[in-house]
């Protein structure tokens, strides 16, 4: 894929309401310059693909075919290809959000079920907010690249620096006894806001509510999304409480060894784990 492309990424992904802008793709290529992939039919274009890798993990993101050319194998070829891609790059295990219809086809692929995401959205709300809950500063980062790699299983420095630095977003942190407990990530984008990245140590529901509550207060006004497991049924309870309801649902899944680790985790996007 390159910037030439983009216009063609919109116009294809427009139609599944994702909500991509030439910005987000300028970011998915900033990100990983050679595993963000279009597929041809001759010289047309007829679907794409998008990669991240993390060091040994990796993360397959969009793929969509044209509707008129669904079902003559594309898909699969922009999966196998993007998985050779990964593994030329050290990757030796790949995440990805199945919607549910597309998850035959990644079973049939390798990818193995690992567990369910709910994406709920809502509306920022008047919270009430914890005395512990402090905005993060550049000098928290290596803390939370540190937190986020313990959850996550490998570095994503390259993902979260640029969302950190960035002064229309903010990122609140929780920490006891000097050592971080929990954070969230907020990017804002005109009236609308994404949480996410949130990673809360094992058994730290309360830090996770504390977390929600203060960045639904300070975003009041806007219209709120995020993607997180459900079996964090607690912070789902909350977020329920504020109004917010489940728009769709996603499975996460696997190729090569799981990376599951015991916390509790808000995705920071689809396209990126």
């Amino acid at each position: 894929m390159s910037a030439e492309d983009f216009e063609f990424a919109i116009d294809i992904t427009s139609p599944m309401d994702w909500d991509l802008s030439r910005a987000d793709f300028e970011f998915m290529l900033k990100l990983e310059p050679e595993g963000c992939f279009v597929l041809l039919d001759d010289s047309e274009r007829v679907g794409i693909a998008t990669t991240v890798s993390f060091g040994r993990v990796g993360w397959f993101g969009n793929l969509i075919v044209r509707e008129d050319e669904r079902k003559k194998g594309g898909g699969s070829l922009l999966v196998n290809h993007a998985l050779k891609y990964l593994q030329a790059k050290k990757v030796t295990t790949v995440g990805l959000y199945a919607y549910p219809d597309a998850i035959p086809l990644y079973t049939r692929l390798g990818f193995k079920y690992d567990s369910d995401f709910t994406v709920l959205k809502g509306q920022g709300v008047s919270s009430s907010i914890d005395a512990g809950i402090t905005e993060a500063q550049r000098h928290n980062l290596e803390q939370i690249v540190e937190l986020d790699q313990n959850c996550f299983g490998a570095t994503r420095r390259k993902v979260l620096e640029p969302i950190l630095a960035d002064p229309g977003n903010f990122c609140y942190t929780v920490s006891e006894d000097n050592r971080l407990v929990g954070f969230v990530a907020v990017a804002i984008y005109g009236k609308t806001a994404e949480l996410g990245p949130m990673v809360c140590r094992q058994g730290r529901s309360d830090v996770a509510i504390c977390l929600i509550n203060a960045s639904l207060d300070r975003l009041r006004g806007y219209e709120v999304a995020l993607c997180i497991g459900k079996k964090e049924v607690s912070v789902i309870d909350t977020l329920m409480k504020h109004g917010f309801t489940e728009s769709f649902k996603v499975s996460r899944m696997f190729f090569g060894k799981p990376i599951t680790r015991d916390c509790i985790y808000a995705a920071e996007s689809l396209e990126r784990g």
